[in-house]
């Protein structure tokens, strides 16, 4: 272990597990680090782990005590990374302490994030470029202030009787205007059809053709803040590049010439042969060599339960080694990897347009040409511009483009309030029209770990406290995690574990320990038979469902511990509530085989015709399509890798924020508590949201209809059009913030029964 401290290089990943890393990297007596290929970025800064405690890690970095451009470059990352809650660097100590919620990112996951964030400090472009996001937020808010000065302007000569030259005022019109004549023509030219802007232009000029500057001036302000907040609800529909060997770790161990060495993941070759320790994610695919190792594959597979793999078979990256040592011979690395197919999958999925176009764009768009003809009519017949100019400001068009983008905002504010991240308005639209919900098994309906579910005794003179106690002291400390669900049960039923004075750990198949003065077996049937244990009391059957372990002493079988990966505790609730909300179907998709698939649905009320079993991430996607193509708006639920190509197939997608990385980014909705009661909050926020936009859509479009009415009849002065028109407007943007205005709501989850019933509007709504 002392070759680590300050000798070699060794990501924060290969500190997972301490002991197991005791003779790694040694070959006669020395660490051997190979060449590293020019064109990739090597990390050469040793850091280290000084102290953890979950929530908390302390780090030594060298080069914060002499490189205080890495020391500032580090601090702007650490701030922008929202995994991070605080952090605190002393340069002199060369110290990084940084906390985070242990409930939210595991600690496993907080060390590959913290890995990536100090080497990406050592590229001096991190901070110099701003980022798209920032580009845009720029160009927003010069869209935005030069509208607002024409209005600052108009309003201090109307109001305020100040002159100011007319050079001003029609300059600065002139060219707040330009955005909007740019629209019209582009709309014009390239759509090859009439747009709102058209009409907004029409009325612009006019008025400002009749020495009117406080109406035009209000109109391009009106449009400027909606476009704003309409494009502020927009996500980009560009995809982020998702990079499996981001989340695996920047170093692996590999063996080259009889020489064991560490060299970055991107210089791995097939054909070479990676060592995986214990802790640490399987980087490549390929087969066993030499060794054994119990694996974790649940958010590749979904498998729950992790499986022992030996000699001849393959294992899969981003998988896990819980227990063991292997060598592989690497067959695939990167995007040729089962995972990395996975993601190519996943990123050829189409991408939608993200804005509300079914609700504002389409009704404003079918009132263009019908208003345009009725401006140029009274025009022809009364030859009063004026009338003609109050009839295109009277259009509604602008306000519907206003008041609706103003209720999504509000409504995905509202649910960020709740915990539940909403990326976009197309994703809020789609959750009120959704119809059927595919959610997958492992981690999502259930909770993704073995659980004990029953302790049973077999010798009437042995309780099962007893049987309990005696696995519990067997399988302290181990990392199994079947031995650390007896653990959970036995210290939640108050049992008192005694100790075990030896013991001796079998892979894969059990323990053997000395437990007051008794030698106890725990384990499989298997394991229980190769010590001579008479097993021939064995004659219960039990469910596939389920798992046993078996407990032995003094060369009797004791009892039987059974376990199995267990529901959620909230998801009953939901899957009732959902199959009572009018329209929606609820199916259930697994890797697991149809037997336990039919066995989880039963318990939930799903039928057998909605379940989907033995399922891999292709075939997942492939479900999602074909319910798509059935015409039937469909979320799909899920955490893992393997459900990240049905999560982009999905009409809206629904993660969780401690699922996959790749989960995470694909999904449309992520749930920040972890709670699927989140996933009827989100639908209930919907609802409301579309009730709140119809709502709008009438306080827009009945004033102003009326007021076409009266300037087409009798005639409206262009100021008296312009109050209507924004008053309408005003009115309803005031109502589209009801969701984050009201200070006091029911609990969603109670009314999500009922499509009609808001969770934060009055009896009766307006």
């Amino acid at each position: 272990m002392g070759e680590r401290n300050g000798k070699v290089k060794i990501p924060l990943e290969s500190l997972i597990a301490a002991s197991p890393l005791d003779n790694v990297g040694k070959s006669n007596g020395k660490v051997v680090q190979l060449p590293v290929a020019s064109n990739q970025n090597s990390f050469n800064q040793n850091y280290q782990v000084v102290h953890e405690i979950p929530g908390r890690l302390r780090l030594r970095v060298p080069s914060l005590r002499h490189d205080a451009k890495y020391s500032s470059r580090l601090q702007g990352l650490l701030t922008a990374e929202p995994l991070i809650t605080s952090f605190r660097i002393n340069s002199i100590a060369a110290s990084l302490v940084i906390t985070y919620q242990p409930n939210v990112v595991n600690d496993n996951k907080m060390r590959c994030c913290l890995g990536k964030l100090l080497l990406a400090a050592r590229q001096i472009s991190v901070t110099s470029q701003p980022t798209p996001s920032t580009n845009e937020q720029q160009i927003a808010e010069s869209s935005l202030s030069l509208p607002m000065i024409v209005t600052g302007l108009a309003v201090c000569e109307r109001i305020f009787g100040l002159p100011i030259p007319p050079i001003l005022r029609v300059g600065t019109l002139a060219v707040a205007s330009l955005s909007v004549l740019q629209r019209a023509v582009t709309g014009i030219v390239r759509q090859q059809k009439l747009t709102i802007d058209v009409l907004d232009f029409l009325a612009i000029a006019i008025t400002t053709a009749q020495g009117h500057f406080l109406t035009p001036a209000l109109m391009l302000s009106l449009i400027a803040i909606g476009e704003n907040i309409r494009d502020r609800t927009a996500r980009t529909s560009q995809l982020q590049t998702l990079d499996l060997l981001s989340c695996l770790g920047q170093f692996v161990w590999v063996e080259r010439n009889g020489e064991k060495a560490q060299i970055p993941i991107h210089d791995v070759q097939i054909g070479d042969t990676v060592i995986v320790y214990p802790g640490e994610q399987v980087p490549v695919d390929g087969t066993i060599i030499q060794g054994k190792a119990l694996l974790d594959e649940q958010k590749l597979t979904g498998e729950s339960i992790p499986s022992l793999k030996t000699k001849g078979q393959r294992v899969f990256a981003s998988t896990l080694v819980r227990e063991g040592r292997i060598y592989i011979l690497v067959e695939s690395t990167g995007d040729d990897t089962r995972a990395g197919q996975s993601i190519k999958f996943m990123e050829a999925a189409p991408v939608y347009d993200t804005r509300m176009e079914n609700y504002a764009t389409t009704i404003a768009e079918k009132a263009v040409l019908p208003t345009l003809l009725l401006a140029v009519t009274v025009f022809s017949l009364t030859r009063n511009a004026a009338r003609a100019a109050s009839i295109l400001t009277l259009d509604f068009a602008t306000g519907i483009r206003v008041a609706i983008p103003t209720v999504v905002l509000a409504s995905l504010s509202y649910a960020a309030k709740q915990g539940i991240l909403i990326r976009s308005g197309r994703a809020l639209e789609k959750l009120a029209q959704i119809d059927t919900i595919v959610f997958d098994k492992t981690g999502t309906l259930t909770k993704g770990e073995a659980e004990v579910i029953n302790v049973e005794s077999c010798h009437p003179d042995v309780s099962q406290w007893r049987i309990l106690a005696l696995a519990a002291a067997a399988e302290q400390r181990l990392t199994h995690p079947v031995a650390e669900a007896i653990i959970r049960y036995a210290q939640a039923q108050g049992v008192n574990i005694p100790q075990r004075s030896q013991w001796h750990y079998q892979l894969g198949l059990g323990v053997e320990a000395i437990i007051d003065g008794e030698t106890v077996y725990v384990g499989s049937d298997r394991f229980l038979r190769q010590q001579g244990v008479d097993m021939s009391s064995l004659t219960k059957q039990y469910h596939l469902a389920e798992s046993t372990i078996y407990v032995a002493s003094n060369q009797e079988l004791q009892g039987i511990i059974t376990y199995k990966d267990v529901l959620r505790n909230e998801s009953p609730d939901v899957i009732h509530q959902l199959l009572k909300v009018e329209g929606i179907d609820v199916h259930l998709l697994t890797g697991d085989n149809q037997q336990i698939a039919n066995t989880v649905a039963a318990e939930l009320g799903i039928p057998p015709s909605h379940t989907h079993a033995e399922a891999f991430p292709a075939q997942k996607a492939a479900i999602v399509q074909q319910l798509h193509n059935q015409g039937r708006t469909v979320a799909f639920v899920g955490d893992g890798i393997n459900d990240s190509p049905a999560l982009a197939y999905a009409d809206v997608s629904v993660s969780f924020a401690n699922g996959s990385e790749i989960a995470r980014e694909t999904a449309d909705v992520v749930l920040m508590q972890n709670d699927l009661h989140g996933l009827l909050t989100a639908i209930a926020i919907a609802h409301q949201a579309k009730q709140l936009i119809q709502q709008n859509t009438a306080i827009v479009t009945v004033p102003n209809l009326a007021g076409l009415a009266i300037a087409a009849l009798f005639g409206l002065n262009p100021l008296a059009a312009t109050i209507v028109n924004n008053g309408s407007t005003v009115i309803a943007g005031i109502n589209g913030l009801r969701p984050i205005l009201t200070t006091s709501s029911p609990p969603i989850r109670d009314t999500v029964a009922s499509k009609h019933l808001s969770p934060y509007s009055p009896p009766g709504g307006l």
